[in-house]
Formats: structure tokens, C-alpha cells, sequence
């Protein structure tokens, strides 16, 4: 057999000795010590650990460097100490949507997506904002974007009503219209609302959309510095109710944080229950989930870039390896064994809560792998350095024409 691709001596985590790994019609084809069959295309590992590629659970990907087209004051809200001005940073940022247009969020989103693949980064949940503001002016742009880079970042766009449901009339019929367009996830934030009551509503009404379209929910939950925040039961139990165990992810859940400790093992069953996985952004602000605690008990937890350049969170280059580095700190994530878990939750742990099947380096498996300029994860932590090479469904990517399209689309 002719292989499309085999890439040679790729150290395996967990393994001692180096293997070669076969490429064909876009599936992990073989893995041995040694395949003496010639392949279309040779990589040569040289003895470097080769992984799943990087998935990126959570990025605002209509907003991405849209920071310098404001003024800083959402930033500091949103940063505050104890993040009790969270909703206020949310309604500063959402002047920047009265300039929506789609000819240069689409050179934006190109550019962030050309990173993503040099990076190694190559699936993503990608949220436009959908609202009286926005419109479907995001929506189109992602859609856009995710014809434009299928095969090399696959995209899974996210109708998210930012400003709420109850709050924005009309807003239930534009998340309809974006599913009618094409977008693949039914979006939410619940705990935007004013009143629990209302927050109810929220979840309903995008549970319904959900289940008329078979589609997952992605519910930014609880993203404040407020211990009474529920909104992540709410969706939880909403989740059982619906007898859709293993269809919702729930981001943020920052005030998870402040839980007495009896609710919060409460919500944890909960969570295993309705098999939620939770999408933690350390990085982004002062208040985060209990990550260390969700994985203790055995909870679904991954890490999300969250944002690049936009009014919450001011750097970022859709780079997993620099979340996972900081997350290390953060999170206070220094062993070895700590260090493990941290690569999980950016890579399998990662395509699990994204419903992701198969993402693993066995035979059979879609090919996405990166080769790391490191030979553990360990070093690839520390240094974080991108990928000598990126394979995105069984093909290299062109990193060359990748940081060519970064430069064009830079505005």
C-alpha cells in the first residue's frame, strides 16, 4: 500500500520506544516500530512527541481583534477582583457591534484561523454573537470562514445570543435563522437575564431550538463573582429533563468559585449525571471553576482560549500550548501528573466535551496529529513553541501559506 503520509520515530505519550505512524484516505492507517512502505510523503519526528492535534472549546471568534476599536473600560470591569462587575463589561462591549461588518470580521476570522493551524489548532467552537446589534452579520462571516478552512480547521459555529433572550426580543427568531443558514450549536448565557425566572426562559428557549434541530448547546453560565448564580444547575437539570445527557457544555461557571461546599458537591453529581462538561478560561478573568476539584471527582473539564484581542481579554494567538502554560500557573497545576491532565484538557479531554469521535492516536482514528518541538509534555509546556508540523485530516498542513494568509489579512 501506497500511504498518503507516514510520519517516522513520533514518540508516543506513555510509550518508551519511538514508532512510525501510517496516513490513509485521512485515518490513522498503522502504527508500528517500523513500516517499510514507501508513502507519497515522509515527516521525520526524529524522536519528538507526537500527539492529537489541539482543540479549542470556546473562542469568540467574531470579536477577535476588535480591541483596539474601543476603549478599555470593559476590560476593566470584567477584571475587577471579585468580577462582580461582569455584566456591565458584557453591555460596554457590545458598542463595538454597532460597526459590524462583515468584510473585515471575515479578515479577522482568517487571520485568527490561519494562526490556529500553525499552532496546531485544529478544531474549534467558534461563537458569533446574534442579537438586534450583531444581526447575522457574525454568523455569515464564521459560515464564511468555515467553508473557507474546512480540511484544515474544522469549525463549529455557535448561534450565541450575547445580550440575552429575555432581554432582546426578537433574538429566539434570529438564533432560528442562523440554524436555518447553517450554524452547527445552539449558543446561550442564561445568567444574562434579570431574573431566575427569566434565566428559565433562556434555557427553554434554546433548548427548544436545540431539539428541533438536533443540535449541542454550548451556555456561558454563571460568568460573575456571585455566589447565588444557579444557572448551571439550571441547564444541568434542563439537560436530564430533555433526555439529552452528553448534548450540552457549559463555559465559565466562574462563580463556582464562591459555592459552599455541599452545593458544589451537589453540582458536580449533577454534572456527571447529565455528562456536562465544563469549559474553564482562567486566563480571562480573576474568578474561574474549580478545575482541580471537578477532576478530582471525576467531572468532564477542558481549557478554552476564550478570546483574541477583543475587549476581555487583551492577547492571545489561538495557541492551546500558551493556554495550557498558563494554565499551569494558574490553576497551580506543577507536577508531572498535573502536567498530563493540563495537555488533556486542550487536546482529548477537549474533543470530548465538543463531541469530537474517535479523536485519539490509535488505527482507525481521523488524523490529527501535531509533531511538538518537544520530546514530552513537560518540555512542550515549558516552551510552549508551536508545531514543527501539523496534520489536519490526514494531510500536512502548509504552514508557509498559513503565515502567508496571517500577513494578508492583517487590517
Amino acid at each position: 500500500m501506497a500511504y498518503d503520509l507516514i510520519v517516522r520515530n513520533a514518540q508516543l505519550r506513555g510509550k518508551r520506544d519511538a514508532v512510525d505512524i501510517a496516513i490513509q484516505g485521512g485515518k490513522i492507517a498503522k502504527i508500528a516500530k517500523s513500516i517499510k512502505d514507501r508513502p507519497r510523503r515522509v515527516v521525520d519526528a526524529g524522536g519528538r512527541l507526537v500527539t492529537e492535534s489541539f482543540v479549542n472549546t470556546h473562542l469568540h471568534l467574531c470579536k477577535v481583534y476588535t480591541l483596539q476599536m474601543q476603549d478599555s473600560k470593559a476590560l476593566a470591569a470584567y477584571h475587577g477582583g471579585d468580577m462582580g462587575a461582569a455584566m456591565t463589561a458584557i453591555e460596554l462591549a457590545a458598542r463595538v457591534k454597532a460597526h459590524y461588518d462583515e468584510k473585515w470580521i471575515i479578515k479577522n476570522v482568517r487571520r485568527a484561523l490561519a494562526l490556529a493551524a500553525i499552532h496546531g489548532n485544529t478544531h474549534i467552537r467558534a461563537f458569533a454573537d446574534v442579537d438586534s446589534k450583531a444581526k447575522l452579520i457574525g454568523i455569515k462571516a464564521l459560515l464564511r470562514a468555515k467553508q473557507e478552512y474546512a480540511g484544515i480547521v474544522d469549525l463549529q459555529v455557535v448561534a450565541f445570543p450575547q445580550d440575552g433572550v429575555v432581554r432582546e426580543p426578537g433574538t429566539v427568531e434570529l438564533i432560528e435563522k442562523s440554524m436555518d443558514l447553517g450554524a452547527d450549536v445552539v449558543g446561550g448565557i442564561p445568567w444574562i437575564e434579570y431574573t431566575d425566572a427569566d434565566a428559565q426562559r433562556h434555557i427553554d428557549a434554546m433548548m427548544e431550538i436545540a431539539i428541533d434541530y438536533d443540535a449541542d448547546i454550548s451556555m456561558l453560565v454563571d460568568d460573575a463573582g456571585d455566589a447565588g448564580l444557579r444557572t448551571l444547575e439550571m441547564l444541568a437539570v434542563r439537560t436530564l429533563e430533555a433526555d439529552r445527557v452528553g448534548r450540552s457544555l457549559a463555559h465559565h461557571a466562574r462563580a463556582m468559585a464562591l459555592y459552599p461546599e455541599p452545593y458544589f458537591r451537589k453540582l458536580v453529581a449533577l454534572l456527571k449525571k447529565a455528562r456536562l462538561g465544563v469549559v474553564s478560561d482562567p486566563h480571562t478573568g480573576p474568578l474561574h471553576a474549580r478545575v482541580k476539584d471537578l477532576l478530582a471527582e471525576g467531572a468532564l473539564v477542558c481549557l478554552g482560549q476564550d478570546d483574541v484581542a477583543d475587549a476581555y481579554y487583551p492577547f492571545g494567538r489561538n495557541a492551546m500550548l500558551e493556554v495550557g502554560f498558563l494554565n499551569v500557573h494558574l490553576l497551580w497545576m506543577t507536577t508531572f501528573g498535573d502536567m498530563e491532565k493540563i495537555y488533556d484538557m486542550i487536546t482529548t479531554s477537549a474533543a470530548r466535551c465538543i463531541n469530537l469521535k474517535g479523536f485519539a492516536v490509535k488505527v482507525g482514528s481521523p488524523a490529527h496529529l501535531v509533531v511538538l518541538d518537544a520530546k514530552s509534555v513537560y518540555e512542550a509546556l515549558m516552551f510552549h513553541a508551536e508545531p514543527l508540523h501539523v496534520v489536519s485530516h490526514g494531510a500536512l498542513v502548509d504552514k508557509a501559506e498559513m503565515r502567508r494568509l496571517v500577513e494578508r489579512n492583517v487590517l
